[in-house]
């Protein structure tokens, strides 16, 4: 994103969850069984909607570095740069997912958390890409970005397994609410509330994404001028 398109982009990212902050807490009804406790699901959702999106980025640009590493170097660290910052986006939104989770389980069900299918595969999934960040972070070499799309890839496959727990094992989360099969979604009058906080938050992921991608290729143009120099220097 060019500057002036990044700073649009924020202020119409800000527009769209002040108002979908504004309909999920002041004109939808609260929940007849649940009360206001149930307006987390508007944060809830989109978290995990935001963690799933910017995986998924993770494993296309890990798998694009890997087709492309040898043949265009140029677009292979292109897609690496994008890979970290995606992670990164949907480390977060996971561990909030899991935070607002928490919250409203200990309001709904009196417990912050329990080993069920579903919680337990949303940890395993944090701390899978946790330790590819950590990867990154701390190990060096010529090989340190092919490990990482390695690791991307096969931490993936965690990410069906989350969303299928509830339908394959009984857990403690609730069954699912979309495409869970007859009697399944929301009332109609909570889907505004759902839909403009879906979009701020994912605004939200694409511009802070877009801010460590340009932080990420400044560092791999300085890493590659002070190899330049050490060879010179050779």
């Amino acid at each position: 994103m060019t500057k002036a398109f990044r700073w649009l982009w924020f202020a119409a990212t800000a527009a769209v969850l002040a108002n979908g902050f504004r309909i999920a807490m002041y004109v939808v009804p609260e929940d007849v069984n649940q009360g206001e406790i149930s307006r987390i699901l508007y944060y809830h959702v989109p978290s995990w909607s935001g963690m799933g999106t910017f995986f998924a980025l993770n494993l296309l640009c890990s798998v694009a570095y890997l087709a492309f590493r040898n043949s265009r170097s140029a677009l292979a660290d292109k897609a690496d740069a994008l890979a970290v910052a995606s992670a990164e986006m949907g480390v977060v939104y996971c561990l909030i997912g899991m935070v607002t989770g928490s919250l409203w389980g200990r309001a709904a069900w009196g417990i912050w958390w329990t080993w069920d299918a579903r919680l337990t595969t949303t940890l395993v999934l944090w701390l899978i890409y946790v330790a590819y960040l950590l990867l990154r972070r701390f190990t060096g070499g010529a090989q340190m970005k092919t490990l990482s799309a390695v690791m991307a890839i096969f931490g993936f496959a965690d990410v069906p397994i989350v969303y299928m727990s509830t339908r394959w094992w009984r857990t403690q989360h609730p069954a699912p609410v979309f495409f869970g099969g007859p009697n399944s979604g929301l009332d109609p009058s909570m889907l505004p509330a759902l839909f403009w906080n879906l979009a701020g938050w994912l605004m939200w992921g694409v511009f802070v994404v877009s801010l460590r991608y340009s932080a990420e290729r400044r560092h791999q143009r300085a890493e590659q001028q002070a190899a330049a120099a050490a060879l010179e220097a050779a």
